[in-house]
């Protein structure tokens, strides 16, 4: 194992741990089965973040309705899109009366390419009505600290690109293509949480899901009795 390899397994081994100290068991609303829900619910700061729509807003913000925040970034190749086309399919599930009660929210880790339009446009091949995040890098940083979310970002690659362009015939273009690739595969190693977190009509962070607990239905069969314990009104 690599110097490397070894700083990121004990970085996760660690916020697993922070995690895992943190979240309780504790009894559920009726209905709930999975998860794992907060000794006490955890009221979320006021981060500045700007939404998909390009305006001000900040993590606690609440409209009273039950969110199911989910951080990733759109250059993810496997597991964001997976998991919000798992969100898509149980969000579509739920009768009228219950999605109006719940807000699906997707945050994004890697701000720098993650602008409000990209955000949009991307999330409009799942469900128009998600919503998402984006912001300065720190405060996303910040953001996910708070919600005990992992946020390793790829360590930069060397730019070969002008080793490229030499004894290999390749022109200026396509090495800048080369580039990109590289560039896009590197963004692609990030490592971040992929849990989904239930934060109520409140603003407070109070649950957590694991991805296997979205991909095999457990949060989707537990869906009506959250909306019911955490949604306003």
């Amino acid at each position: 194992m690599t110097g490397v390899s070894r700083w990121v397994t004990a970085a996760l081994l660690v916020v697993a741990a922070v995690l895992g100290g943190l979240l309780v068991m504790r009894r559920a609303a009726p209905g709930v089965t999975a998860g794992e829900a907060l000794d006490a619910p955890k009221a979320l700061p006021a981060l500045a973040l700007v939404n998909d729509r390009g305006q001000a807003t900040t993590l606690s913000a609440s409209d009273g309705r039950m969110r199911l925040v989910f951080y990733g970034f759109v250059r993810c190749p496997d597991v964001c899109p997976a998991t919000l086309a798992s969100l898509k399919n149980m969000y579509a599930a739920l009768s009228p009366e219950r999605r109006a009660r719940l807000q699906v929210q997707f945050i994004t880790v890697d701000p720098g390419h993650d602008t409000p339009g990209v955000v949009r446009e991307y999330l409009n091949r799942f469900d128009p009505a998600f919503t998402g995040l984006t912001g300065r890098a720190e405060t996303i940083d910040a953001a996910a600290r708070e919600m005990f979310v992992a946020n390793v970002a790829p360590l930069p690659a060397e730019d070969h690109s002008a080793h490229m362009t030499m004894g290999q015939g390749k022109t200026s273009s396509g090495a800048a293509n080369a580039a990109q690739v590289g560039a896009a595969a590197s963004e692609a190693a990030r490592i971040h949480g992929d849990q989904v977190s239930v934060v109520d009509g409140q603003g407070r962070f109070v649950r957590v899901y694991g991805n296997q607990d979205v991909v095999d239905g457990a949060l989707e069969r537990d869906l009506p009795g959250l909306i019911g314990e955490y949604a306003k009104g």
